[in-house]
């Protein structure tokens, strides 16, 4: 059986313990502190003795030994495995606590820890996301067929070494040519940063514009990794109000007044979590405001190309004639997330900066995914795939809503959303939704409380209910799973 790796251990040649026990007891060791799991192939005897410059038969005294006290099992024709059914024994009498695993740091750790809850498919859980695709949809034939030819171009052409840490050239190109032409900008190929999805855009847009005693503005309820960007560069974030057209103005002029305001982040095309859109005139009166207080807008646009009941509107990027808008972008709700492919359209100067950083943190992306998308776009597959998910994303935006009103009908509201991947849902105020929340996890059913949206310092009636990912005989279960749990909550009364 081949093994990939070889079993890196010394003996004590300086000692009256025999070497076979000492083999032994090292291989229990290791079983002991974690580093050889149940089921882990050991090298063959030949192999090790090899390693260790001894006799074969040391080696096989030493499994043997291993063998018949248990810690390791042998299969005809595969070789010697650590035992699935490891004896009980206490751990920590061979060897002290702190070498069992990765021992706690002693130093000091900057930044906050992740909160990171992951959900895993295929156990019978219905995932209402926060609006991801349904990656089932992605034509792979012709993916498979795109990475094929990027990584013969590559490999024949020498373009697998470092390069542009903005990103391949062909993909800039085909993405500027995209935004230029569906999205109203008027980009050249210096103003674009290819980046790893739209978090790694937003992160880089923080670092550049605000740090210790700056002001950013963010809408009260928002993308929560955003929010913590900014923070993780000291600066202080301060909510503006919303309201069923988006960030309010007025409410950005006010707060421009009492702090020295040097960013507005906000989610124009389809408000995240709320999925509402910016009016014209809101967008307009914000690049004034940015004009008279000397600020940027960090425009997330990361999902432009879903929307249903008429053309998009163009980006506040495509109005923006001074330069005050870093347009972050991403193709994650096009293709997929795990390709990681998203970008940042701004003045050269801020393309440079990005690209610097950039440097600090992985050099560059993924060139063969690269060329890959490039590939895509320049051949029209990119937009023919939009078209097709466009109509079964409607779909599934139609079927969710009435589900919603069946079952739902007397504990929710909502707005039909024009575009997007998930619905707002309004609870009834009488209902906790944390306990709603906690119930329909019970019932096999994942949601997203409106409260995780915001800084937490009031309680949010909302829910946002993701069903991109779903299809229509998933959401029909997960609907009523969620009838379910809302048919569990108390009332109550404030």
């Amino acid at each position: 059986m081949l093994r990939p790796w070889e079993l890196k251990t010394a003996i004590n040649r300086d000692t009256d313990v025999a070497i076979y026990l000492q083999i032994a007891q090292k291989i229990i060791d290791e079983i002991k502190r974690g580093r050889l799991l149940p089921g882990t192939v050991l090298p063959g005897t030949r192999l090790m003795a090899q390693e260790l410059g001894v006799n074969r038969k040391t080696v096989m005294l030493a499994y043997d030994e291993l063998v018949a006290q248990g810690w390791l099992a042998t299969e005809n024709k595969r070789g010697t495995f650590v035992s699935p059914d490891i004896p009980h024994v206490e751990f920590g009498t061979a060897l002290p606590d702190s070498l069992h695993k990765i021992a706690k740091p002693r130093y000091k750790l900057y930044g906050s820890p992740l909160a990171y809850e992951d959900v895993i498919p295929g156990d019978g859980l219905i995932n209402f996301s926060d609006g991801i695709p349904d990656t089932r949809l992605i034509p792979f034939e012709i993916l498979y067929r795109s990475f094929r030819h990027a990584l013969i171009a590559s490999s024949r052409s020498n373009r697998l070494a470092y390069s542009d840490p903005r990103g391949s050239f062909s993909l800039r190109q085909a993405i500027l040519s995209m935004v230029n032409m569906e999205r109203g900008l008027s980009a050249g190929i210096d103003n674009v940063c290819i980046v790893r999805g739209t978090q790694m855009g937003i992160f880089l847009a923080a670092r550049m514009v605000s740090g210790p005693g700056d002001c950013v503005i963010v809408e009260r309820l928002c993308y929560p990794p955003a929010r913590s960007a900014f923070q993780s560069t000291g600066a202080t974030v301060i909510n503006a109000n919303i309201d069923n057209q988006g960030l309010i103005p007025d409410e950005v002029e006010a707060l421009c007044k009492k702090h020295p305001v040097r960013a507005v982040y906000l989610t124009a095309h389809h408000q995240f979590p709320t999925t509402v859109m910016l009016p014209a005139e809101r967008r307009l009166k914000l690049l004034m405001l940015a004009e008279q207080y000397n600020f940027v807008i960090i425009e997330d646009d990361y999902d432009h190309e879903f929307h249903f009941s008429h053309r998009p509107m163009m980006p506040l990027a495509s109005m923006d004639y001074a330069g005050r808008v870093i347009y972050v972008g991403s193709m994650s709700k096009v293709l997929a997330p795990g390709l990681r492919i998203g970008y940042i359209i701004a003045h050269a100067d801020v393309i440079n900066r990005c690209a610097a950083d950039i440097m600090l943190i992985d050099r560059q992306g993924s060139a063969i995914t690269e060329l890959a998308v490039a590939e895509l776009l320049d051949t029209g597959e990119v937009k023919r795939h939009i078209r097709r998910t466009v109509r079964i994303y409607d779909e599934r935006r139609l079927l969710t809503a009435q589900l919603i009103c069946r079952h739902l009908g007397d504990k929710v509201s909502f707005v039909m959303p024009d575009g997007g991947l998930a619905l707002w849902l309004q609870v009834d105020k009488k209902l906790d939704v944390d306990l709603l929340v906690g119930d329909a996890l019970g019932l096999q059913v994942r949601i997203l409380p409106g409260s995780i949206f915001s800084d937490r310092q009031a309680p949010v009636h909302g829910i946002r209910l993701g069903y991109g990912n779903l299809d229509s005989a998933e959401l029909e279960v997960g609907v009523q799973r969620l009838k379910m749990a809302f048919d569990r909550q108390p009332l109550t009364f404030f």
